[in-house]
């Protein structure tokens, strides 16, 4: 097992943020800022939104993106058989090449909980 704790993860992911934000230009903060509403309730609800972060993430093999979703996916309260097939489709969509950070996804799941 990584030793990367969801705590570990949520707190460098905040220090290194701050780090950017404080030699970031305005176009850097406007996309950061974007990044924020785009997964806020809309049409599609927030757990929606999450699983298909997820589902991207998986699928562009972003370990700190499927991190950040799976924190956020469990904050929606996705359960366990929704997160599984989500996971399912990024494994359709991306292929075996995915299969190593499906397995990370499920230790950081299983973290999480």
């Amino acid at each position: 097992m990584e030793n990367n704790s969801p705590e570990s993860f949520q707190e460098t992911r905040k220090y290194l943020n701050e780090i950017v934000l404080k030699y970031a230009d305005k176009s850097t903060k406007r996309f950061f800022s974007l990044d924020t509403h785009v997964y806020q309730d809309g049409a599609l609800p927030i757990k929606t939104k999450e699983l298909l972060g997820l589902v991207a993430s998986l699928v562009l093999r972003c370990d700190d993106c499927i991190k950040y979703h799976l924190s956020q996916c469990k904050d929606a309260s996705v359960s366990d058989a929704e997160l599984a097939e989500a996971i399912s489709i990024s494994l359709i969509v991306g292929g075996s090449i995915t299969i190593p950070h499906i397995r990370r996804a499920f230790e950081f799941w299983d973290a999480l909980k």
